[in-house]
């Protein structure tokens, strides 16, 4: 219809919008098409073959692709937290002067591992392996010092 005498319809205010492209939905990392792990069939990658991907499909990007490019690698802690550890164990026990000594010199190995991890940046923890070396330390010097008591010292 149009108004009083004008030669212009009016579009219809409850008509539903006009239909507009919609881009395509972005790619994952992989590609179209991944299966996910254990996918019974054994295929790799969502393709039956790799060489030939499925009509309509152009094929995964290429491996130059930006994006997120993993996890930092975890620091390597283990040797200091394991000097510490033993040194602790050896100061503690020194009574047991043969495995006190023998937890020491363990103690004080792992920690100097430590020390030169953390120095390196591989590991975050050098106060761990510096506690380690002063009680694998401690634990030497405690043994040995009470093997050289018991050993010494004549039975009456």
């Amino acid at each position: 219809m149009t108004p009083a005498g004008r030669g212009t319809a009016v579009p219809d205010p409850f008509a539903p919008p006009a239909a507009e492209p919609v881009p395509p939905p972005p790619l994952a990392p992989g590609g179209p098409g991944q299966a996910p792990y254990g996918y019974p069939g054994g295929l790799q990658g969502g393709y039956a073959h790799a060489a030939a991907p499925p009509p309509g499909y152009a094929g995964t990007p290429g491996q130059g692709h930006y994006g997120w490019t993993g996890m930092p690698p975890q620091p390597a802690n283990g040797m200091g937290v394991t000097g510490l550890v033993l040194g602790i164990i050896s100061a503690v026990i020194f009574c047991l002067w043969p495995l006190a000594v023998g937890l020491g010199v363990l103690a004080v190995i792992f920690s100097a591992l430590g020390r030169g991890k953390a120095a390196r940046g591989e590991a975050t923890n050098p106060g761990h392996a510096l506690a380690g070396l002063i009680c694998g330390w401690a634990g030497i010097l405690l043994g040995a010092g009470f093997g050289i008591l018991v050993l010494t010292t004549p039975y009456w």
